[in-house]
């Protein structure tokens, strides 16, 4: 009998309806693009991308976050005003997401999904933002799905990272699909623990190079999750 529950609950797991949720809560997107908005968080543990900056790095492991039906994520998520979803990690790519945002498509919640790009992006999106990461760099295919590229500045080679992966963004970008936009929002953040020293030199470069926008973590001045 248990052989038989192991059979099905990793049968469950292949075809993402069980994830491995590390957590889950209604909050303001502090981040990028859509930054100042209500949204839900489903928060997917799993990532071997390992940035050493990374600040939730207890999301690393998905063996120690539960295994959750993705239809009781939905069901929570419903219960909130703002009909959209922000699913991060870890690395989400790593789980199947097409159950997940085909069943909140269904119920006309809007999905967006944060990556590194490094995994096959799986799912039905309304928004992509990609930050991808030294460590394990995007896949080639990611470019042309994403409507944000959001770097990271940790040090002053991050900047010379984020034109390599805004080059790549501005070659990539679908004209002709309509669930993207033809314009690019390219946005540099400053690494949490480094705000301090990284963020006058991202207001002077961005200075410099207009096509970049400042992002900044809002959510943790404001001191919400």
């Amino acid at each position: 009998m248990k052989s038989l529950e192991k059979t099905v609950v990793k049968n469950e797991v292949e075809k993402g309806e069980m994830l491995p949720l590390m957590e889950e809560f209604y909050t303001i997107q502090g981040e990028g693009f859509h930054s100042g908005k209500p949204a839900y968080f489903v928060r997917i543990g799993g990532c071997d991308v390992g940035c050493h900056w990374c600040d939730v790095k207890e999301s690393w492991d998905a063996s120690i976050h539960p295994l959750t039906e993705t239809k009781k994520i939905i069901e929570n998520a419903e219960k909130f005003p703002a009909k959209a979803v922000v699913v991060t990690g870890g690395e989400p790519c790593i789980s199947d997401l097409t159950y997940l945002t085909h069943e909140l498509k269904k119920k006309n919640i809007q999905t967006f999904l944060e990556t590194s790009g490094a995994y096959k992006i799986t799912g039905e999106w309304d928004w992509i933002c990609l930050s991808p990461k030294k460590t394990m760099p995007p896949l080639e295919e990611n470019f042309s799905k994403a409507n944000e590229l959001k770097v990271i500045v940790y040090n002053i080679d991050d900047f010379r990272w984020a034109e390599e992966n805004a080059t790549k963004m501005e070659n990539g970008n679908p004209t002709s699909n309509v669930q993207h936009p033809t314009s690019i929002h390219l946005f540099l953040q400053p690494e949490w623990s480094k705000r301090n020293e990284m963020l006058s030199l991202i207001v002077d470069y961005v200075q410099q190079n207009p096509k970049w926008r400042i992002s900044l973590q809002t959510h943790k001045y404001i001191g919400i999750p």
